[in-house]
């Protein structure tokens, strides 16, 4: 679904585009952004860091998780992804699985491309069956 922005979720679009910028990212350049409302209504964003070792880079969404637990968050409400280009940004397996460690079957997850177009999604479209998924 396509949705239009409220202040709230341009202010967390802003957030993961601004960590997006400072992303490490000299092997594939694709930089990503991710941003995330938790429990606390606090906003926590990190962005990719690539690393020469493949397996031990980390993905924006992995960053701004660790932030969110750092600062005391519990749980992800709603969590946005920056695409570096024109094409939605979903996120990586491994990801998903770190996401449902946080969040529930109706989390939304926002994917927006570098124009700002926006497409939401529920976390449990993404991830039906998750590992150890059983939250409301």
């Amino acid at each position: 679904m396509q949705t239009m922005l409220s202040a709230q979720h341009q202010q967390l679009l802003a957030k993961a585009q601004q960590a997006q910028t400072h992303a490490h990212a000299p092997y594939s350049q694709f930089k990503v952004g991710a941003a995330i409302i938790d429990d606390n209504s606090q906003t926590h964003f990190g962005c990719n860091v690539e690393n020469a070792a493949y397996p031990l880079g980390q993905c924006a969404e992995a960053t701004a998780i660790g932030m969110m637990v750092v600062n005391g968050g519990k749980r992800i409400r709603e969590i946005l992804i920056a695409s570096p280009n024109d094409e939605f940004c979903s996120p990586c397996g491994g990801c998903r699985q770190k996401i449902a460690e946080f969040a529930d079957k109706n989390t939304l997850v926002h994917m927006a491309t570098q124009q700002g177009e926006i497409k939401t999604v529920v976390f449990s479209d993404l991830l039906p069956l998750a590992f150890g998924f059983n939250k409301d």
